[in-house]
């Protein structure tokens, strides 16, 4: 498994967040996503998508640093990093830190972020 697959489509899924195009994060998220909240929240693919297409959240703000890569089978690949985002949620618009983790796995030939979690980061 080549890195720079899973790159490309991190910065894929960073392009689609940003511009909240459901059509590209839907072929990203498999249908049988598990998704963790900074809230303890847990989400699936249909409510991710749905936040984005009913404009609820959208983003402003999405910069990624310490993106690290985590192979673990030629199938599975587990992507960490910070990201500062900004954003609007329910009409308040909101900046913050947070980490994230994502899972990516290859099934029938195709990579998609199977589970994640989302940990906001308080300033000490």
């Amino acid at each position: 498994m080549d890195n720079r697959t899973i790159e490309n489509l991190e910065e894929k899924l960073q392009q689609a967040m940003l511009t909240s195009n459901v059509a590209v994060l839907d072929e990203l998220i498999a249908d049988d996503l598990v998704w963790t909240m900074h809230t303890g929240f847990v989400s699936n693919k249909q409510s991710d998508l749905d936040a984005y297409r009913s404009g609820v959240f959208r983003f402003t703000k999405l910069e990624i640093s310490d993106r690290q890569f985590h192979p673990y089978s030629s199938d599975c690949v587990v992507v960490t990093l910070k990201a500062e985002i900004g954003g609007v949620l329910n009409g308040q618009a909101f900046s913050e830190t947070y980490r994230f983790t994502r899972v990516w796995m290859q099934r029938q030939n195709r990579w998609q972020i199977i589970a994640g979690h989302v940990s906001q980061i308080i300033p000490q």
